[in-house]
C-alpha cells in the first residue's frame, strides 16, 4: 500500500459530522453499544445524497452487519437496513421527481448492497425485484435521454449484471429487449448515452467480460 493512501478498512466517512463518524466507528466495532437502527438510517440518508459514498456503502453495512452478528447473533441493522430500502423502493418515482441526483444514488446504494450482502454465500432473493425494477425505470425512454440515467444503468449492469442474471435470467432478457429498442430509437439520445448503451449490449453478449477490442474501440472512443 503506497505511503498516504488510506486504509481500506477506514472507509469514506470523512463527509460526516464529528459525531455522526463516531457513531459510524462504534458501529463497526462495538455495534452493541450504538441504536443499529439510527445507524440504518444515517447510511442511508447519506447515501441519498452523496453519490460518492452511496458506492461505498455496502462494504461499510457488510462490515457492521458480520460484526452485529459476531457480537449478539443478531440482525438488528440488516432489518433497520432493509426496512429504510423498502420505504425509499415505495416512493422511488417521487423520489425520481423531487431529485434525479438523488434517485441515482439510491439506485447505485441498492445495487451496491445487493453486491455485498450474502445469504450463504447467495446474494439476497428478497433483493433481486426491486434491484431490477430499479433498473428497468433507468431503460425507460424518459429516462434514457438523461445521461446520468444511462450512465447509472451502465454501470450498475457492469456491477451486478451477471449476478442477478443467474438469480433471474427472463427479467434480465427482458431488459435488454428495453435497451435494444431505446438504442434502436435515438430520438432524444446523446451520442454518449448510444455509445454507452451500445457497449453494455456488447458486454453482455460476450458473456459479461469486455473484449481486447471492444475495451480499446469504447474507451478510445469516450476519451475522444
Amino acid at each position: 500500500m503506497a505511503m498516504g493512501e488510506p486504509r481500506r478498512e477506514e472507509y469514506k466517512i470523512q463527509s460526516f459530522d464529528a459525531a455522526t463518524q463516531q457513531l459510524l466507528k462504534t458501529a463497526l466495532k462495538d455495534p452493541g453499544a450504538v441504536d443499529l437502527e439510527k445507524v440504518a438510517n444515517v447510511i442511508v440518508d447519506h447515501s441519498l445524497q452523496d453519490c460518492v459514498f452511496s458506492k461505498e456503502a455496502g462494504r461499510m453495512c457488510y462490515a457492521i452487519i458480520q460484526a452485529e452478528s459476531k457480537q449478539a447473533g443478531q440482525s438488528v441493522f440488516r432489518r433497520g437496513l432493509l426496512n429504510r430500502l423498502q420505504q425509499e423502493y415505495q416512493a422511488r418515482e417521487q423520489l425520481r421527481a423531487r431529485s434525479l441526483q438523488g434517485w441515482v444514488c439510491y439506485v447505485t446504494f441498492i445495487c451496491n448492497i445487493f453486491d455485498y450482502l450474502r445469504v450463504n454465500n447467495m446474494p439476497m432473493m428478497a433483493l433481486v425485484n426491486p434491484v431490477y425494477d430499479c433498473l428497468f425505470r433507468l431503460a425507460q425512454p424518459d429516462s434514457l435521454s438523461k445521461e446520468e440515467e444511462v450512465d447509472c444503468l451502465v454501470l450498475q449492469l457492469h456491477r451486478v449484471g451477471e449476478q442477478l442474471e443467474k438469480m433471474n435470467g427472463q427479467r434480465m432478457d427482458e431488459l435488454f429487449v428495453l435497451i435494444r429498442d431505446g438504442f434502436l430509437l435515438p430520438a432524444g439520445l446523446s451520442s454518449l448515452a448510444q455509445l454507452l448503451l451500445l457497449e453494455i449490449i456488447e458486454f453482455r453478449a460476450a458473456g459479461w467480460k469486455t473484449t481486447p477490442a471492444a475495451h480499446k474501440y469504447y474507451y478510445s472512443e469516450v476519451s475522444d
